[in-house]
């Protein structure tokens, strides 16, 4: 048993070498090299098995469904317009409150600005909307 322990203390004491270890990250947001984003992403990416659902949407639309839909959103946005020209005028936004549908206008001025408050009378949704003096 000595002779086990002497034979491993002489030939374990040429052969030990100790050295520190140094961590280096690779992820440049973590302070790794910079040169290393490009490959880290293109990895990330060949890895995402997950699809957009909305893009492929997107690209099965016709070309009718298209102009069916810009048409709409045209149309719409004259009528806004018309609605709010009739309601508030030439001078534009007043003071006091208004109802368009289930909506709830409420418009009146603060030290902010004028202050625009909608309420969705159907779903109890609001929102602000403050435009600076």
């Amino acid at each position: 048993m000595k002779r086990v322990l002497l034979l491993f203390l002489l030939v374990g004491g040429y052969s030990l070498q100790a050295q520190n270890l140094v961590y280096t990250p690779k992820n440049p947001a973590f302070g790794g090299d910079t040169f290393n984003y490009q490959w880290l992403l293109s990895s990330a990416e060949a890895q995402n098995s997950f699809e957009d659902p909305e893009s492929s949407l997107r690209d099965e639309r016709t070309e009718m469904e298209k102009f069916t839909e810009s048409l709409n959103s045209q149309l719409l946005g004259q009528m806004t317009r018309r609605m709010f020209s009739n309601q508030f005028g030439e001078e534009g936004l007043a003071p006091g409150t208004y109802t368009f549908g289930s909506l709830g206008i409420d418009i009146y001025p603060s030290n902010e600005g004028l202050v625009i408050n909608i309420l969705d009378t159907n779903t109890g949704e609001q929102t602000q909307i403050i435009i600076p003096n």
